[in-house]
């Protein structure tokens, strides 16, 4: 007799087939007894907070040149551009007075020892600069920078910065080969998020919904890889093609499943919730590129971290990921303003001068 998704959700601990069933959920009762789940188990386990991270996009430099992505190094049709330390700890200060508790300083990849030394200029001035009253130790920071040498993420852990976010894109061998160029291995990203719990790091990873071949044993898996790697926070999202890339074959395709992408996107956040209870997960801005509602929506199916944009508006044009990327005419008042809205229109409240670190991470490190 087949189980129901209520049975599997009375169950303590899910596994392999029972992640595969609600990830594949398609019934709109057992979509919302999903969600439903998901929520309350974020609000007992990890109250109705969201946690603000200031994201500072902050150099379209890189080195890499992944299949799916509009700053790959082949894309000869943007402006390239890094912004000074200046113009980075101004953010991270506005980020600060307006009580958001962390940034996020997010960039191409980039390997040399000149960027690593920068980078760690920059987060001991924001450290130093933003440290107050309130925050004594100054705005949280969260890199997002790639893979980089064990000596240079001590390094930059040294400097200050304490969460680091490496996606992982899919945990699938054969997915994995088939968005990125050969020289780009799995295995090294593995290995250099097992560096970053070693280093002192909160770890962070996630993965692309609707890439094509995806299945939902392929999302089953990555949930696991979550679990076995013990992450702290989650950041996702649905796949959104970019035109100048090679996988803007797969545009018609993605324009016909753009509805299932994204309900599926939120089915995953949800069963993360569900599956690895108290960590962190962000209600990433892909979400509304795709509806005008879907950072709301993520919050309600269990995320509770939103990355509002406060890179300079001058440079936000020539930092796209993917196509129809939102907020990109939007100062800094405006986003905040907007989101602030969007938060308290679903009930949820706004933490304010805290670093919002996972009750995950904290509880490894009590």
């Amino acid at each position: 007799m087949e189980t129901t998704i209520a049975e599997i959700l009375q169950k303590g601990n899910l596994g392999r087939d029972d992640i595969i069933t609600l990830l594949g959920a398609d019934e709109s009762a057992d979509i919302e007894l999903i969600r439903s789940t998901a929520e309350k188990l974020l609000l007992d386990k990890c109250g109705p907070a969201v946690f603000y991270r200031g994201l500072i996009e902050f150099s379209n430099l890189c080195i890499r040149d992944c299949l799916y992505c509009g700053i790959r190094k082949s894309n000869a049709g943007i402006n390239r551009y890094t912004l000074s330390k200046e113009e980075i700890v101004a953010s991270a200060k506005w980020c600060a007075d307006k009580g958001y508790g962390s940034v996020v300083l997010q960039s191409g990849e980039r390997q040399d020892d000149a960027f690593i030394d920068f980078l760690v200029d920059v987060i001991s001035e924001i450290k130093s600069s933003t440290a107050s009253e309130k925050m004594p130790g100054g705005a949280g920071v969260t890199l997002s920078v790639g893979e980089q040498s064990p000596a240079a993420y001590k390094r930059l852990y040294e400097a200050g910065a304490h969460r680091y976010l490496l996606r992982i894109e899919s945990s699938n061998p054969i997915l994995f080969a088939s968005i990125h160029p050969p020289e780009q291995e799995l295995q090294r990203r593995i290995d250099c998020l097992k560096t970053l719990r070693e280093t002192g790091f909160q770890v962070g990873t996630g993965v692309m919904i609707g890439i094509p071949g995806q299945t939902v044993e392929v999302l089953a898996d990555d949930i696991l890889f979550f679990k076995e790697m013990d992450i702290d926070m989650i950041g996702m999202g649905p796949y959104i093609v970019h035109s100048a890339t090679p996988m803007s074959i797969y545009a018609d395709y993605h324009k016909f499943t753009r509805n299932e992408i994204f309900q599926t996107a939120l089915l995953m956040i949800s069963v993360c919730r569900i599956v690895l209870g108290d960590v962190n997960i962000a209600s990433t801005t892909a979400l509304q590129a795709m509806r005008d509602d879907g950072r709301e929506e993520g919050l309600r199916y269990g995320a509770n971290v939103i990355m509002p944009l406060t890179t300079p508006l001058n440079v936000r044009q020539d930092y796209l990921l993917y196509d129809g990327k939102p907020c990109l005419d939007e100062d800094v008042q405006q986003c905040s303003a907007c989101l602030e809205k969007r938060i308290r229109s679903i009930g949820r409240e706004i933490a304010v001068d805290v670093w919002g670190d996972s009750k995950k991470a904290l509880r490894r490190q009590n």
